[in-house]
């Protein structure tokens, strides 16, 4: 049986998504507490391999379940809750057609990023979001995310080292909203798209914010989409600011189809 969980993650004590020799990742939390709970290895496969230091409200991911293994599937997240640790928890569970793939299956995915203005350090928002400083122009800023809609070629937008076989991807929204925590300014970033390159949302976050602080113009990042030069572009925000919120499917296995 296919089975897809729904899982939430704080992932400041990870070395990302992924499996590796010499770290602790969430998908090897969740592969040891299938063997620690069912008795069996599975490999559990995600919706995206967040990088190190990442969240996830919303992750997805799916396995097979072992034959003879007597549990009802909405029951699973339950059973793996008692064995996974505090800072990996499974929402939902539920039996997946037989075709649903968490990565390949993906329609839709939104992330969030979180950036809050203060002079100080506000301990109460440094595990989830990063501090800047000075004033920034919000109405500009969400200019310059308007640019950025739609279906283009992200190469500037994309660290080095990536392998993939090409850099367009479509943004169906990028959404920037203001709010005050501990008050202090927070801006929450939401970019939902087909995909997304290596440390795209934090390449794209770095600019908006540089051009809201005056240090770039919406001309560079228009020039930056045209001839893809990393350059013209802000900083690389850090991975402590970034949330995957959810990922949809035509086929949910969770009840609720994309758009």
């Amino acid at each position: 049986m296919n089975i897809a969980l729904k899982v939430c993650y704080d992932g400041t004590n990870f070395c990302g998504w992924q499996v590796q020799n010499n770290g602790r990742t969430v998908q090897g939390e969740l592969e040891s507490a299938l063997q620690k709970r069912f008795g069996f290895f599975a490999r559990v496969t995600g919706s995206g391999r967040t990088d190190a230091g990442v969240h996830a409200a919303g992750q997805v991911c799916n396995f097979a379940m072992a034959e003879g293994v007597k549990i009802s599937p909405k029951r699973i997240a339950d059973a793996l809750n008692t064995v996974l640790p505090a800072d990996v928890k499974v929402l939902e569970s539920a039996a997946a057609e037989e075709s649903f793939d968490a990565c390949r299956s993906a329609k839709k995915k939104t992330y969030r990023y979180r950036t809050y203005f203060s002079a100080q350090e506000v301990p109460l928002l440094e595990r989830y979001a990063v501090r800047a400083e000075g004033k920034y122009d919000l109405s500009l800023m969400r200019a310059c995310a308007q640019l950025l809609e739609g279906e283009h070629d992200f190469s500037a937008f994309s660290a080095t080292g990536s392998s993939v076989k090409t850099t367009v991807r479509t943004v169906y929204s990028l959404t920037l909203n203001e709010r005050e925590e501990y008050g202090v300014p927070v801006l929450e970033t939401d970019i939902c798209g087909s995909g997304f390159l290596y440390n795209m949302v934090r390449i794209i976050e770095g600019a908006l914010l540089a051009c809201g602080c005056g240090k770039i113009s919406a001309e560079a990042i228009s020039r930056a989409l045209e001839c893809g030069d990393r350059e013209l572009l802000g900083k690389t925000m850090p991975a402590k600011g970034l949330i995957l919120l959810r990922a949809e499917y035509e086929a949910d296995p969770f009840g609720k189809a994309a758009e």
